[in-house]
């Protein structure tokens, strides 16, 4: 990897200490939604944040959640560990998006819609998989923050953004990444995974998260489910008509079921 990205990438803040306690029980199979709940409420900050994310109408759930353990017993291990990922992220990283055209709070309520129909969609498909797939679509644009540091930097903004006002999808911003500072957001985010020790499977994921067909079938099963809220909801649109039929041929040729799908951009749109 080129040595001015890899430098950035290294001077991204390590996790805290909470977030590491809180990935450790999320991959140990011998810990319990009390170890969860514990570790989080010694953390009132983030106790404060899981609980505003956890009320978003995204979710349509219809009473207020005022504590952690009831936020933990309808989500999931996984989304909360979502929720404390994306929260490490805001509070810790300096974000600037305006090479992308886009504001901070823009980019944020973009991992958000991603996440919440992920978490909608694959809670009625396979919550077994939301380990990875919540995490990933909290997290899967993060190495755009590091690319337009990069931008910026070698004051290479007008000329991307021009490029990027023709560019139609998702794979075509990954080209324009890499053509750009020699990376793509997937590529970078990878990296990034892999510096805080994440573990492979979501590495992957990312990682191939534009191109399933390239990697063997059991990262293919969470990449492909991932292209498609990608692909619905990213930096051109939320959740366009065109966006969502494209979207549906990404399902068909990963054999996935569209109407559990339809269902979660239902709820998320109302």
């Amino acid at each position: 990897m080129d040595g001015n990205i890899l430098k950035k990438i290294k001077a991204l803040p390590p996790l805290d200490d909470t977030i590491i306690k809180i990935q450790r029980i999320c991959t140990d199979k011998h810990s319990s939604m009390n170890d969860l709940v514990k570790v989080v409420e010694g953390d009132p900050m983030l106790t404060a944040n899981i609980l505003k994310s956890s009320n978003s109408p995204l979710y349509g759930f219809s009473r207020e959640i005022k504590n952690i353990s009831h936020a933990v017993s309808l989500f999931g291990m996984a989304t909360i560990r979502g929720f404390a990922l994306s929260s490490a992220i805001k509070q810790n990283i300096k974000i600037d998006l305006s090479p992308y055209n886009l504001s901070n709070t823009q980019f944020l309520n973009i991992s958000v819609l991603q996440s919440a129909l992920m978490f909608n969609w694959f809670s009625k498909v396979n919550r077994e998989m939301l380990d990875v797939l919540v995490p990933a679509s909290f997290m899967m644009e993060v190495g755009k923050i590091v690319i337009a540091n990069e931008i910026t930097e070698q004051k290479l903004e007008q000329e991307f953004q021009s490029k990027l006002a023709a560019a139609l999808t998702p794979s075509d911003i990954s080209n324009l990444e890499k053509e750009t500072v020699g990376f793509s957001n997937e590529q970078i985010t990878a990296k990034i995974f892999e510096q805080w020790n994440l573990e492979e499977e979501l590495v992957e994921t990312i990682r191939y998260s534009n191109t399933p067909q390239n990697v063997d079938e059991h990262i293919q099963a969470y990449a492909v489910p991932l292209q498609a809220v990608k692909n619905s909801i990213n930096i051109f649109g939320q959740l366009e008509e065109n966006a969502i039929a494209s979207s549906l041929e990404i399902l068909q040729n990963g054999n996935l079921e569209k109407e559990p799908f339809l269902n979660a951009i239902e709820k998320v749109k109302q």
